[in-house]
């Protein structure tokens, strides 16, 4: 079963050391390959926790399968005030995508993000190459708004996330 948990550091370090980067996540493909050749480091990943440590604007949880962390999914840039968060979201490799486990750790997130955090919207973002997470944020609800810079942008409302929920 699949549930999300508050990312720590120990989950952080078992995400990254097993972690592949994925080429549809980046516009610059020498930035792919220099990521994906990129080797494990446990300082790096340290840094990288620590970025968002104590930050209110932003929540990290480990996307849990069987006990193994299998991705990452983010709320971030949380506006109390507008009512508002972004989504994020990446998988360890190619062996838990298409498989279901994105589409229902995002939902996870974006019930989290009315329920908990009493989000009015949530805002998403791809790249216009990754049509997958295009796929999933289009069968959850979500509206897409416009295409810039190299990105497709988009927003889920609650009172239209409950209602497209029921007429499933």
């Amino acid at each position: 079963m699949l549930n999300l948990t508050p990312m720590t550091r120990e989950l952080f370090h078992e995400l990254y050391r097993g972690f592949q980067y994925d080429p549809d996540l980046f516009t610059d493909m020498e930035l792919f390959e220099k990521a994906r050749s990129s080797v494990y480091s446990a300082e790096k990943t340290d840094a990288k926790f620590d970025r968002h440590a104590g930050d209110a604007s932003y929540m990290s949880f480990a996307v849990m399968l069987g006990g193994r962390v299998i991705g990452e999914v983010v709320l971030k840039h949380i506006d109390q005030e507008k009512k508002q968060c972004e989504l994020g979201i990446h998988l360890i490799d190619d062996s838990v995508k298409g498989k279901g486990c994105g589409t229902e750790a995002e939902r996870l997130a974006i019930e989290y993000a009315f329920s908990e955090l009493g989000m009015e919207a949530v805002l998403a973002d791809t790249i216009i190459k990754n049509t997958r997470s295009q796929h999933i944020l289009s069968k959850l609800g979500f509206e897409y708004l416009r295409e810039e810079d190299g990105f497709k942008f988009y927003r889920l409302e609650r009172k239209k996330y409950y209602a497209y929920s029921c007429d499933r």
